[in-house]
C-alpha cells in the first residue's frame, strides 16, 4: 500500500511540474523571446557591418590606385628618378631639420 501511495504522489507532482507553474512558464517564454530578439539584432548589426567593411575595402583599393595614378605623372617622382642624388640629399637635409625642431620642442 505505501508503494502505491509513492506512485499516486510521484504521479501527481509529474502532473503539477507540468500544468501548474505558470510563473516559471512565462518567464521561460520571455527569456526565449529575448534571446531570439538579440540573436535577430546581433544578426543585423553583423551584416551591417560586413557590408561597411566591403564598402570601406573597395573605396580604399579606388583612393589607392588613384594616388598611384597620381604619383605616376608627378613631377616630384619625375625628379627622383632623374636626380637621385639630389633627391636622397633633400630628404636627410628635411629629417635633420624636422628632429633639430621636435629636440627643441
Amino acid at each position: 500500500m505505501a508503494t502505491s501511495n509513492q506512485n499516486a504522489s510521484n504521479s501527481k507532482a509529474k502532473q503539477n511540474a507540468s500544468n501548474g507553474h505558470p510563473i516559471a512558464d512565462k518567464l521561460n517564454s520571455s527569456m526565449h523571446d529575448s534571446v531570439d530578439t538579440i540573436t535577430e539584432k546581433v544578426g543585423t548589426a553583423e551584416e551591417t557591418l560586413r557590408e561597411t567593411a566591403h564598402s570601406s575595402s573597395e573605396n580604399l583599393a579606388q583612393k589607392q590606385q588613384e594616388m598611384k595614378a597620381k604619383w605616376e605623372k608627378s613631377a616630384v617622382k619625375k625628379y627622383a628618378v632623374e636626380n637621385p642624388v639630389a633627391t636622397a640629399g633633400i630628404a636627410f637635409s628635411l629629417g635633420m631639420l624636422v628632429s633639430a625642431i621636435i629636440k627643441r620642442k
